[in-house]
């Protein structure tokens, strides 16, 4: 029997590894010895660079970048191949480097998120996938630009700093110092967002709330942030807010696709396709998967809606062990998932559930192993 174990992370408790670690001793104790194969996953948010490193067996680069406030801080990319690389926006540019008392998307860049990719292209990386959760920033994506060369110019023909403060300022876009590597490099973008640049669904009023804006910031945000589009619709004849996920990442999608003709992918997808994840599962008798919580979201660039349809391809079945379930679980049925176990083992506090997250699993795991037994 081969089993193969494909869970995302539970979120403050569980590394994706760590739950293979303990489906794999929790099979043996039921199954005694049996083939397993632990296959790390990610959507395209936190953990996504080191699960596709420990995947792929590949290696962090660090590099030395700047923050959202312009502080330095250290990041880094993993190296999957000769050619390839794969980074996380959130490692420069992210929610957490910002101390919630200086949280407010004026002030914040995706400068350092230029940084990393340049790194990369320095080191003669010509495939670059990039995920863009998680950013503290609603810069339009003009500080990640302006690392590689992209000028902003105001209306007297001043380079703009690229922070969100400045979309209001935008007069002029030069695109002619645009790193020439930049142009021949080919750019994933992991994106499970759709919204657009601006309006109601838009970066700022959709996420700018979360990183720190008050209402009188995200209205000045939104006026700039227009300007910002009608300056791109202006010079490239392009409007931004027919582009689905253009406005992921405070406006970073808009940048990466239009700056960079990158293209826009499901996380999970791309991640997937990273690992050779068909090709890992071939044979298999059985995947478990799994995440914190699973409900109606689940089904929408999630890990086990991912999973689930790569099995489901392969006529596999799939087992889930999840931390809880919300409303709308049952979507996910619909994608190869075929039964849900959840982890706690009785009535208790969220604190209760996350302070025993390990314990809770793992006994989750056996008695799950130990129901598939009985039709074995």
């Amino acid at each position: 029997m081969k089993l193969v174990f494909a869970s995302d992370s539970f979120k403050g408790t569980l590394s994706s590894e760590q739950t293979i670690e303990l489906l794999t001793k929790a099979a043996h104790e039921v199954f005694g010895p049996c083939e397993t194969m632990g296959i790390p996953v990610a959507d395209g948010g936190e953990g996504t660079t080191d699960a596709v490193i420990l995947a792929r067996k590949g290696k962090k680069v660090y590099k030395e970048v700047h923050g959202p406030l312009m502080e330095d801080v250290t990041a880094y990319y993993g190296q999957l191949s000769d050619s390839e690389v794969i980074l996380e926006m959130a490692q420069a540019s992210g929610l957490p480097l910002v101390p919630e008392d200086k949280r407010n998307p004026l002030n914040t860049t995706t400068y350092g998120t230029g940084e990393l990719v340049k790194a990369a292209l320095d080191e003669g990386f010509e495939d670059i996938s990039i995920a863009i959760g998680g950013s503290a920033t609603n810069d339009g994506g003009m500080g990640f630009a302006s690392a590689l060369g992209v000028k902003f110019l105001d209306i007297n023909g001043n380079v703009l700093e690229g922070k969100g403060s400045e979309l209001e300022k935008v007069a002029h876009i030069d695109m002619s110092g645009l790193d020439e590597r930049a142009k021949k490099a080919r750019f994933t973008v992991m994106c499970d967002v759709t919204n657009p640049l601006c309006g109601k669904d838009g970066a700022t009023f959709t996420f700018g709330k979360q990183k720190g804006g008050t209402h009188e910031i995200l209205e000045r945000l939104e006026k700039g942030m227009c300007n910002y589009r009608d300056v791109i619709i202006k010079e490239f004849g392009i409007n931004p807010d027919d582009i689905q996920g253009a406005g992921a990442a405070g406006g970073l999608g808009t940048a990466l696709k239009i700056f960079l003709n990158a293209e826009m992918k499901s996380g999970i997808e791309t991640v997937l396709d990273l690992i050779g994840f068909d090709k890992l599962i071939e044979g298999a008798d059985m995947i478990v998967t799994g995440e914190g919580r699973t409900d109606w979201q689940s089904c929408f660039g999630k890990v086990m809606q991912g999973v689930g349809d790569r099995a489901k391809s392969h006529e596999i079945p799939v087992a889930a062990l999840c931390g809880g379930l919300g409303k709308g679980y049952e979507g996910i049925f619909e994608h190869g998932i075929n039964s849900i176990m959840t982890t706690v083992d009785g009535p208790m506090l969220l604190s209760e559930a996350l302070d025993r997250a390990e314990e809770l699993y793992y006994k989750g795991a056996v008695r799950m192993f130990r129901m598939i037994n009985i039709s074995l």
